[in-house]
């Protein structure tokens, strides 16, 4: 099924080799921008600028975003809460879509269901459903992303993951179609699915938690395992959470601990001395800087355990080898 509109009614076509102005979708609350720094929009907080950049406030808004994108040759990548980036300094070349202003929820009490869009931070999502006495989300309360983007990466924490409790989500195709898809069409696996590097935009979810249970015990629950992550993890620079991937059976931050690397440091980057899997913007760091500090955290790993470390973090833009 869709709801795309013909081409004309959403917006005033403008092309992008008539202006560098922002662009205003006609009868909506939506503007598409031309050369906005990106940083702020990362949890890095680094990044060049996009070259054209739009937060959409409902569907509509980001169909008409699609119709616009549709008649431009563009590359589109999309944000959500930007915790599991790193933006080149260079910034990133045509449109990027943040989908952080879309944010309804429901909560259906006879099922059990969830129902949020894809800009609702996943950990208030935790928070709202221990509240209830609702199980199922105690491990996602300090995960810094959002729906959309916990969808797309199979998002998890101890021991548990998205898609042990996701019923559906909602993806809105390129041509502007709405797809219901299941965890099974995702083709999930530990922090990755079929959605990665798809211009497939996930505009909702609908997951399936447990009723019935004690407010009181789940919250205390849910404080607990904050608490766990408050202890272990260094949240008091900019950072991007866990930056590779555990190698099973291993784990990343010990594999780098044990070799010396907590305290390394390439310019404002530095290998957190609480844990070795997050490496911070320590001082006025660059793109350039975390990801030298990444590469350089590689090779020692590899040169030492024979292990490849793969990145849990997203690269976006160019990069220097």
């Amino acid at each position: 099924m869709t709801y795309t509109q013909p081409l004309g009614q959403f917006f005033e076509y403008c092309s992008i080799d008539d202006t560098q102005k922002p662009i205003k979708l006609s009868d909506m609350d939506c503007i598409i921008r031309p050369q906005v720094s990106l940083a702020k929009y990362s949890t890095y907080k680094v990044g060049g600028e996009a070259q054209w950049y739009v937060e959409p406030k409902n569907y509509h808004a980001i169909d008409a975003t699609f119709e616009w994108f549709a008649k431009q040759d563009l590359p589109l990548t999309f944000l959500g809460a930007g915790s599991n980036l790193l933006i080149s300094d260079a910034g990133i070349p045509g449109l990027v879509l943040n989908t952080r202003n879309l944010k309804h929820c429901s909560f259906e009490a006879h099922t059990g269901q969830i129902t949020a869009a894809a800009g609702v931070p996943i950990a208030n999502l935790a928070n709202e459903a221990a509240k209830r006495g609702w199980r199922g989300l105690e491990w996602a309360i300090g995960i810094p992303g959002t729906v959309g983007g916990a969808v797309v990466m199979n998002a998890g924490a101890h021991q548990n993951c998205l898609a042990d409790v996701l019923v559906s989500a909602t993806i809105l195709t390129p041509e502007g179609d709405i797809e219901i898809v299941t965890p099974e069409d995702l083709n999930y696996s530990y922090r990755t699915s079929c959605l990665q590097g798809s211009k497939r935009l996930v505009i909702e979810a609908t997951l399936q938690l447990q009723t019935g249970f004690s407010k009181a015990e789940v919250m205390e629950l849910t404080k607990q395992n904050r608490q766990q992550r408050i202890q272990s993890q260094p949240y008091d620079k900019p950072s991007c959470g866990s930056v590779f991937r555990n190698p099973t059976p291993y784990k990343a931050g010990r594999l780098i601990e044990e070799i010396g690397l907590k305290g390394f440091q390439i310019g404002g980057a530095q290998v957190a001395l609480k844990h070795a899997n997050f490496i911070l913007n320590w001082d006025n760091a660059t793109a350039d800087d975390i990801y030298r500090v990444i590469r350089y955290v590689q090779e020692q790993v590899e040169y030492r355990w024979s292990i490849s470390l793969k990145p849990e973090v997203k690269l976006l833009g160019k990069f220097n080898p």
